[in-house]
Formats: C-alpha cells, structure tokens, sequence
C-alpha cells in the first residue's frame, strides 16, 4: 500500500544528491510503510538533511530511485511537496524568533485557509471558516504536545523565549496544520537533554501511531526501538587490501570508528569520495615535473580526511541549490 488518509509509503534505493564538488550522500535503501517513523542517523555534513529535502520534493536527486506515496521522485517533486510538511529546517524552514507563538499559529493559519483549502471550503461563511481554523490549529497544537497555558506569557510568548523543546513541538505543530502525509523534522535531537529527547521521540511516535508518516533526523536515535526504520548516511566502505611481494592481499585493520570492512546485513554504506579524482601513483602535476635531482614528484595518498572533506563539500553544494548556504 502506497499510502492512507493520513500517511505515506516511502521507498528509495541506490537513491542520491550530488553538489558540483562531491556527492551529498549515496546508495541509501530502504522500505517504511505508510505510518512508519524513519530515523535518519549520520554525522554532521554527511547528507541527512540534504535526504530529508530529496524525499519530500525539495531537492533534485542524482542517483536511483525514490518513492513517496506512490509518487516517484524526481519525476513528481510538486506533487510529493503538496502531500509532505518540513518541521524545523534551518534555513529553509524555521521558526522567527521576532514572532510570538500565536502570530506563527495564526500567519500558518491563514496560509492554509487561502491556499490548502478546497474551493467549496473557501464560499463557506466567515464565521464558519474561523471555527475551522481553530479547530485545525487546536488540533495540531494537542497532536505536537504544545500546551499554550504552560508558555510563560502563554500565545503571547515571543519564539526567542521558548526552550528548545517547546520550539521543536511548535515547529511540528505549524506543519501539521496543513495535514501533511509525511511530516520531516531535521535535527531533532540537537541541544536536547536525555529527558527531553525522550520526550521528542515520545511525540513523534505518537504522530507515526495516527498514521502520519514520519522522517527525523537524528544524532542518536531511540535505542531498542524496534518499530524505527533507522537510515545511516555517512558511511564509508573500507579500503582495498595492499597486496605484498607475493601478490597476496594483506588484511587491513578496522577503521577508526570501529566498523569492519563488511557493512552490516542489510544495510548499504554510503560512498562519499568525489568520483573523476584519479587514482594512487597516478602524477597530479603536468608530465616532466618532479624534484630537483630529475626524481619523479611522488603524488601525495589521499587520507579518509580528505574523503570527509568532499562530502561536506558535496553536502553544502547541495543545500546552497535549495536556498541554504
């Protein structure tokens, strides 16, 4: 099933962005059901809000396939936009901090009255229409967690006053006002205390439980939560073995961080190296170049820290595209 009155399918595979330096992230595969809660997990500057922009219409892919309810992407952007809501995007979509929690809740208001609205819902009278509005609002504010009573001036409470928990709930609410199949929130765990992060997944879960689908971003997501489709950007395969005198392979050591040359059952490493760049042994420089005894210049190895620099830089690339330097 591709979706349902409140959520959608989601599917991707061998799905990517590439920026004009380096790809933002690559070969990510996965399946999630209308209702699902999808955790995307990965470093810094490794793709993971570039991924939330792709699925939900706002940036061009590069590579593979991608589906949201039925709707294949890139082919279909405007109409997987119409069916899909951001919550907290840095940039793109954020909080005013100038504003107060009942002027966001009332401009959100009025954008969906004017341009989510049915035709027949826009002849009905004033009157009617207001009550709507309340209801629809009220509705995502409960929905979100949001109590209004418990806000220092209550909806009178500037954006710049709120903790950050209660900015993130805020944010989640102004997107569930338009009634959105799939609801993105980017950097959901961020500054958050264990206690409030518990309770961010909590209202999460609860939205994917009413049948919203939903993708966060995360650092770290819920820890034995079996019902999370969990997406990894960021990792990367390991290197070839050097091979010895005798032509035999030698066996490398784990990486840094601890993964094994083998990613695990199930899931696709995401490859970052920018591609076009040559390989080891190969001479960077024009032909006849080298030191001054007529020594050939060796060409310098390219150490996984460069690696991560492409893809930050592939990332940024990606993000300036849709507005977000």
């Amino acid at each position: 099933m591709d979706s349902t009155p409140h959520g959608a399918a989601v599917t991707a595979a061998g799905f990517g962005v590439k920026g004009p330096r380096g790809w933002a992230f690559r070969n990510i595969d996965f399946t999630a059901a209308p209702g699902s809660l999808i955790a995307v997990q990965g470093p810094s500057g490794s793709g993971r809000t570039c991924l939330l922009l792709a699925l939900t219409g706002r940036m061009k892919s590069a590579a593979g396939t991608a589906e949201v309810g039925g709707l294949p992407l890139p082919k279909k952007k405007a109409a997987v936009r119409s069916v899909t809501a951001l919550a907290h995007v840095p940039g793109v979509a954020e909080l005013d901090p100038a504003l107060t929690v009942g002027e966001h809740l009332r401009e959100r208001a009025l954008l969906q009255g004017r341009f989510g609205a049915s035709l027949r819902a826009l002849l009905k009278p004033r009157r009617e229409r207001r009550a709507a509005a309340r209801a629809l609002v009220d509705t995502a504010l409960t929905a979100a967690g949001l109590d209004l009573e418990s806000l220092p001036k209550g909806i009178r409470t500037s954006v710049r006053d709120l903790e950050r928990l209660e900015a993130l709930r805020l944010s989640v609410a102004l997107a569930l006002i338009g009634g959105p199949r799939l609801l993105a929130v980017d950097d959901t765990d961020l500054k958050l205390s264990d206690d409030e992060r518990g309770a961010a997944w909590k209202m999460l879960h609860g939205l994917a439980a009413a049948g919203t689908t939903v993708l966060a971003v995360c650092s770290e997501p819920p820890v034995g939560d079996e019902d999370v489709v969990l997406v990894r950007t960021g990792s990367r395969p390991e290197p070839a073995a050097p091979e010895d005198a005798s032509g035999t392979s030698t066996p490398t050591a784990d990486s840094e961080d601890g993964r094994d040359a083998k990613a695990p059952e199930g899931r696709e490493e995401s490859e970052t190296a920018e591609t076009g760049k040559g390989t080891l042994g190969e001479p960077s420089g024009p032909a006849g170049t080298g030191s001054a005894d007529g020594t050939p210049a060796e060409t310098p190895a390219k150490t996984p820290a460069d690696d991560g620099h492409d893809d930050e830089e592939g990332t940024a690339d990606a993000l300036a595209e849709t507005g977000r330097a």
